[in-house]
């Protein structure tokens, strides 16, 4: 039976990011929610991977339960002086949280909590959106397959003195695994080692990744017709064992044939 999506309480989301900051694959984090491996991929690509950073109301902002005590108070018919002098807050400010969110007649203490949330989202621009200078010179590293790590690296032994061309290496990764930043296009991440759609964790196992291949390397479908038929001695082919605790083993045998002939002539 196909599980449905579920939508994650913060408390949900909040063990989801957790379990994946410590290296835990999609399937084993789906399976603790009872949900698939792609409904755990779509709750954290909108963020590359990357846990978004912990949202907190601004003491000085009118919380959910002021606004249920001013929808109240509206209903029971009191003044905006009386209601205010309740929660200690000014009559002007209620004035301006009514007016705001339809009148006295339509204020709702959930619609109107849910709407300042939405007010308060203003995403501040990334340093690679806001110097041009500076994002020129990570694309050209990029585009020679430098990693963010010997970016940041380069970028600040070589103008140790103006922070306006330095950048951190997570700020490069952030830059691309989260596209709603709009500081680097999404094609750039092809020139990263690994390749990845998301951000991993670093606990992450690395099995499977095309992580640390042989450069240039040549396929075993093109070596010569002359160790392919395995005619001629002195072709070898190698392989590398890994093993568990970083152990490994190479192997190397020679790929020539030995014939032997029998009394008639024939190939034994």
């Amino acid at each position: 039976m196909k599980r449905r999506y579920r939508r994650m309480s913060a408390a949900q989301s909040a063990e989801l990011w957790d379990r994946w900051k410590a290296g835990e694959g999609l399937k084993s984090i789906g399976r603790v929610f009872g949900t698939t491996s792609s409904c755990i991929f779509n709750h954290i690509r909108g963020s590359g991977g990357i846990r978004p950073l912990l949202r907190r109301r601004s003491r000085l902002a009118l919380t959910l339960a002021e606004r249920e005590e001013i929808s109240r108070g509206l209903v029971a018919g009191r003044s905006l002086r009386a209601i205010a002098a309740a929660l200690d807050r000014s009559a002007s400010t209620l004035s301006r949280e009514i007016a705001r969110n339809g009148g006295a007649d339509r204020y709702r203490a959930a619609a109107a909590d849910s709407q300042a949330w939405k007010r308060s989202l203003r995403p501040k621009s990334c340093k690679l959106a806001l110097h041009h200078p500076l994002r020129q010179l990570v694309v050209a590293k990029l585009q020679l397959e430098w990693s963010p790590q010997q970016i940041a690296g380069w970028l600040k032994r070589s103008h140790p003195h103006d922070e306006a061309l330095q950048v951190s290496h997570e700020t490069i990764y952030r830059s691309l695994y989260v596209q709603a930043r709009g500081a680097l296009k999404k094609e750039l991440m092809e020139h990263l080692r690994t390749r990845r759609a998301i951000r991993r964790s670093r606990h992450a196992t690395m099995k499977g990744k095309r992580v640390g291949h042989i450069a240039d390397a040549v396929s075993i479908s093109e070596r010569p017709a002359a160790a392919e038929d395995r005619a001629v001695p002195g072709h070898w082919e190698g392989d590398l064992l890994c093993g568990s605790n970083n152990s490994f083993i190479v192997t190397l045998v020679e790929v020539s044939v030995v014939k032997s002939f029998g009394t008639d002539g024939g190939v034994i």
